[in-house]
């Protein structure tokens, strides 16, 4: 009998979710990422043994009696979720009883060119990817991929999902310490971020032990480079948030949201009250707005 089930865990970002753990006897993933939570592991390009849908319904069933809160259902693996070789069933018959709980699936986004893939997530109400960079050198040294990964295929597969995809799509780039952390990373990954349109992007760092010896950038780091990403919806994901709050006339918010939404985090991280008071007003002026980016509360140029 396989346990598929863990959790549930409460997130901000998606509220109370149930993970469901579509490998869970031992890794199984295209990629073997220097920063993985896992141990590290030869990067594959098939899942051995996969539990048959039945099963993990049956799971989630019973997990969803004991826990009626749920809010999301989060399909991952103890790997990468897209190997699974019966996905878009999988993702249909927990659409068929989840009734107003939102499915999620978390994964590194490699096999999105393939048309069956994407079939597969259109069927989920938010799909989350990782990110982490867009150049293949890169690429090669920090995701290390199965050799029949390739980065393009996977970036114009992307910006193909995105166009037909109506629901929630975040990105997820981890920065690590000397490898993806400089502003040309950044500036190469604005500029396709801008091309794939995702509702959110989340920009965080190593906050656990990793698989293999890598270091975490700091919280300013993130903070700096995050301001290399323009017009895309962006929250900073770190545990210690440092607040640093200064006045901010009409004008400057106003070129501050138009350069990028500011999630209501940032807002009260980086914002005095009396520039609380002037995006109150812009706000009631309808010079600015309040949007949902996937669960994440934003404020932009109307």
């Amino acid at each position: 009998m396989f346990k598929f089930i863990f959790g549930p865990v409460s997130s901000r970002r998606f509220g109370l979710s149930l993970g469901v753990d579509l490998s869970p006897n031992k890794k199984q993933c295209n990629f073997d990422c220097l920063y993985c939570e896992l141990k590290g592991a030869k990067a594959v390009d098939t899942m051995q043994n996969p539990p048959p849908p039945k099963e993990i319904i049956d799971e989630i069933k019973r997990a969803l009696e004991k826990y009626p809160d749920v809010d999301v259902i989060t399909v991952t693996a103890n790997g990468e979720p897209m190997l699974y070789p019966h996905l878009k069933e999988l993702a249909q018959q927990i659409n068929a009883f989840k009734n107003n709980k939102k499915l999620l699936i978390l994964s590194n986004g490699a096999l999105i060119n393939d048309k069956s893939v994407q079939e597969a997530l259109l069927e989920f109400d938010i799909v989350k990817l990782s990110l982490d960079a867009v150049t293949p050198r890169v690429f090669k040294k920090l995701d290390r991929a199965h050799k029949s990964v390739n980065l393009e295929r996977m970036l114009e597969g992307t910006k193909e999902f995105a166009c037909n995809f109506k629901n929630e799509l975040v990105l997820e780039t981890l920065v690590i310490k000397n490898i993806n952390d400089t502003r040309d990373d950044f500036l190469a990954l604005n500029r396709v971020v801008n091309e794939i349109k995702p509702s959110r992007i989340d920009l965080g760092t190593i906050d656990r032990p990793s698989a293999y010896k890598v270091s975490p950038v700091s919280f300013e780091t993130l903070e700096i480079l995050s301001r290399e990403i323009e017009h895309i919806p962006l929250v900073i994901i770190k545990r210690n948030r440092i607040k640093n709050q200064k006045e901010f006339s009409c004008n400057e918010i106003i070129e501050l949201l138009r350069r990028r939404p500011q999630s209501a985090e940032d807002i009260d991280d980086l914002f005095d009250e009396k520039s609380k008071i002037q995006l109150n007003k812009l706000l009631n002026e309808g010079k600015a707005n309040i949007v949902n980016a996937a669960g994440v509360i934003f404020y932009k140029i109307s």
